[in-house]
């Protein structure tokens, strides 16, 4: 199909626009729907899922909150906030955790959630629950304490220390 504005190049975008209850269809070439203000542009010319991203991050901001700090970084491969919003990539895997505060609300505009609640390898399921049972078991040890149920404190304990060995942890003491 050719543009319907210059009739040389062959149509690229298809726009159906309603404005007050009119419905219109255009079928333009790159250069027509730049020229006419239809089409997005970025540098390079080309459409990324890059620029959409970094295009969305910055609205992410709202009312009372404060911008990030320009010089959040990971810890582990030194990546700068700035440059992941640039570069919509990550560096390493720690970098989740270190951009975790400024991609919350993020990750929630997109997603609906800010944390993973996907599927699980069935192979990784086992320690998954261990792990869960582990931090239940350590909240439930904080409470005991507090409450000065030292006996119940102590089962708790054991078998956190239990769970702990069957894991492969260690916490230093």
């Amino acid at each position: 199909m050719l543009c319907e504005n210059c009739g040389k190049r062959s149509a690229t975008f298809h726009f159906t626009k309603i404005v007050n209850g009119e419905k219109t269809e255009m079928h333009l070439c790159d250069a027509c729907a730049r020229e006419r203000g239809e089409a997005l542009s970025f540098p390079g010319d080309a459409f990324s899922i890059h620029h959409l991203l970094s295009g969305l991050m910055p609205s992410v901001q709202t009312p009372g909150t404060a911008r990030p700090p320009e010089r959040l970084a990971c810890p582990t491969c030194g990546m700068t906030y700035e440059e992941f919003v640039k570069k919509s990539r990550f560096g390493c895997s720690d970098c989740y955790d270190a951009f975790k505060e400024p991609l919350g609300p993020l990750l929630k505009r997109i997603h609906g959630v800010a944390e993973h609640g996907g599927k699980v390898p069935r192979r990784a399921e086992p320690k998954r629950a261990m792990r869960h049972r582990l931090q239940q078991l350590r909240q439930a040890l904080k409470a005991k304490v507090a409450a000065e149920a030292f006996e119940e404190a102590a089962r708790i304990r054991d078998e956190i220390r239990a769970l702990e060995q069957a894991l492969g942890e260690t916490k230093a003491e």
